[in-house]
């Protein structure tokens, strides 16, 4: 028994080690993975060359080389400073004589179209070319796309930009989603937070067990609420309140938004929050009491900030519960990548963008959505790391003076 009870310990102890190394990499793959793809866009070009994709060409040649029934991209060489196009469809046919100049870096002037027979020349968006021919119906249209290769983006503009435009200007600017991911977060914190902590207080402190454990329950409930819910809550009644009351075009904004994940984060902070304070030794409480305290002075001057590191905790999960949520704010923030003048103004986050976008984003696009993956990661490291930098000197401050006086009585 005791051999096999050995064997146990050392199977699990592996089992147990190989299982977290396995986390670990996973983790670290993803982290790893998710920068390379956003840092992607400021050191890559999206293609080394001009790319051509046909669309309803049974047969097309390019620069003599001949293509049938192809949908994909057919890449041009960088160096090329002309580009011969043939097509054959069945009732129709054409060429295309196309000149590139390399040295020009306004994409609308890059190429020249020196030969078009029956096409209709369109530019659909930035870096894209359309060459449009009767089709084999009608109605049907056949199509070459000329698509120009986007230069690697630039970093501090991405953070620093006004406008969002990814689909026909190619304008990547997140500043306004940033600071609306600042905002609405930090608006749920000042409504959710003092009254999250009150309860948490309430409960802990001052009614009976049995009733505060009847009363937890209901708040876990509220902690398993889809935020789907939460987000059609705030469409029915807060919205239409925000409207009424403030008189606004529209009731989607930052101050719905910011009341929504102020009820989503009361959970999380409220369950934290109790479970630090009834963690406090009741002898230190039952001291505080007999020294003439009331319960009152005992609950706020002893034991909560006892109960400070758990508190802090509770902070920083409900500031990365608002900083990460998606869909509750989709419903009720109005999604408009604008700087924000007024609570009532529609906003968007971060996390919307991607949410929203991450379904038809192609290319660059793509990417750019990526990079506001890895600077919401940052942002939520960087807020917690504020958080406990304000927590560590203020712990520091306080144990000073008993560094001072236990190095006075040495002396």
């Amino acid at each position: 028994m005791a051999i096999n009870r050995k064997g146990a310990d050392i199977f699990f102890k592996h089992l147990f080690r190989v299982m977290s190394l396995t986390s670990v990499l996973a983790l670290a793959s993803i982290l790893i993975f998710v920068f390379i793809q956003g840092a992607g866009p400021f050191i890559f070009s999206t293609a080394s060359g001009i790319r051509i994709v046909p669309e309803r060409m049974r047969e097309i040649t390019v620069n003599g080389n001949v293509y049938r029934n192809h949908t994909t991209f057919i890449d041009i060489p960088p160096e090329s400073d002309r580009i011969l196009v043939s097509f054959s469809n069945p009732g129709i046919s054409g060429s295309l004589e196309i000149a590139v100049n390399n040295a020009e870096k306004d994409p609308e002037k890059k190429l020249t179209f020196s030969k078009n027979e029956n096409g209709e020349i369109t530019y659909p968006r930035a870096y894209t070319y359309t060459i449009s021919y009767p089709g084999d119906l009608p109605g049907v249209t056949s199509k070459i796309h000329i698509l120009l290769p986007e230069k690697p983006g630039n970093f501090f503009y991405f953070i620093t930009g006004l406008e969002w435009r990814p689909t026909y200007n190619k304008v990547y600017g997140i500043l306004p989603m940033i600071l609306g991911t600042i905002m609405v977060s930090f608006g749920a914190i000042l409504l959710g937070l003092p009254l999250a902590i009150l309860s948490g207080v309430f409960l802990a402190e001052f009614i009976p067990l049995k009733t505060a454990s009847l009363i937890r329950s209901g708040i876990e409930l509220l902690a398993g609420i889809p935020s789907v819910v939460y987000g059609f809550f705030g469409l029915m009644v807060i919205v239409p309140w925000v409207k009424n009351t403030f008189h606004a075009p529209s009731g989607n904004g930052l101050l719905a938004a910011a009341m929504v994940l102020g009820v989503m984060i009361l959970p999380t902070i409220i369950t934290i929050t109790e479970a630090s304070l009834r963690a406090f030794p009741d002898s230190i409480r039952e001291a505080s009491l007999s020294l003439g305290a009331s319960k009152m002075q005992t609950a706020w001057a002893v034991a909560l900030p006892h109960a400070k590191s758990g508190v802090i905790a509770a902070v920083i999960l409900g500031i990365s519960r608002a900083v990460g949520e998606t869909m509750a704010v989709i419903l009720v923030a109005g999604n408009s990548p604008q700087l924000i003048r007024g609570l009532t103004d529609s906003i968007r986050t971060l996390t919307a963008t991607i949410a929203l976008e991450m379904g038809y984003a192609e290319g660059r696009h793509n990417e750019m959505l990526f990079s506001i993956g890895v600077v919401l990661f940052v942002l939520i490291l960087a807020l917690n790391s504020l958080i406990l930098r304000y927590t560590r000197s203020d712990r520091e401050e306080a144990k000073a003076p008993l560094t001072v006086k236990r190095k006075t009585e040495e002396k």
